[in-house]
């Protein structure tokens, strides 16, 4: 399968949950709305999201789609309204910036050895210091850029010291939201 059919097959799944649930949405809360968006969408975006990266603008673009789409459902905003201020109240990240946010975790769980067994392997002999030392960065190793090893190394690189150091997954995934959803939002 091709990253184009995935993508593909991906939007096109996502689109057939939000006209069920525009069919529903009245007769919802918004809590429950948020829960229905979740477990039908949300997640068919964000499974396995990180073989994404890399993909072409044109395929991050249908992808953001879906998420603009899911905003205004939640918002009942018109396609003309801005989206940037939805996305900063449910505070949920961009496209490309949820793709760099599931490598930096994968990442993290290799570097503690609690990642999937194949990813540990892809990761051995790519550190350049121990986790005792004040700041990991990884090595990048010099073949096909999409490589989960090459792509992780560089968004965990570019990740500041604060996020690298983090004690636990729980403090990882929140400073490295944080960190993601300032860079994307404050230029806006």
């Amino acid at each position: 399968m091709t990253m184009r059919t995935h993508v593909t097959a991906v939007v096109r799944a996502c689109f057939a949950a939000l006209r069920q649930i525009r069919r529903v949405r009245r007769s919802l809360s918004r809590h429950a709305l948020l829960t229905l968006v979740h477990a039908l969408i949300v997640n068919k975006v964000d499974y396995c999201n990180s073989v994404f990266i890399g993909i072409s603008g044109q395929l991050q673009d249908r992808l953001q789609s879906v998420w603009n789409a899911v905003a205004r459902l939640v918002f009942s905003a018109r396609r003309s309204e801005r989206i940037t201020p939805l996305f900063r109240e449910l505070h949920w990240l961009r496209v490309p910036e949820r793709i760099k946010f599931r490598l930096c975790v994968l990442a993290y769980r290799c570097l503690r050895g609690t990642g999937p067994s194949t990813l540990l392997e892809a990761f051995s002999g790519h550190l350049t210091s121990t986790l005792d030392a004040v700041c990991v960065l990884l090595t990048q190793p010099c073949w096909w850029c999409r490589a989960f090893p090459v792509a992780s190394a560089r968004a965990w690189n570019s990740q500041p010291s604060s996020v690298r150091n983090a004690p636990s997954l729980t403090t990882l995934r929140r400073e490295l939201k944080t960190v993601l959803f300032r860079s994307s939002f404050d230029n806006d």
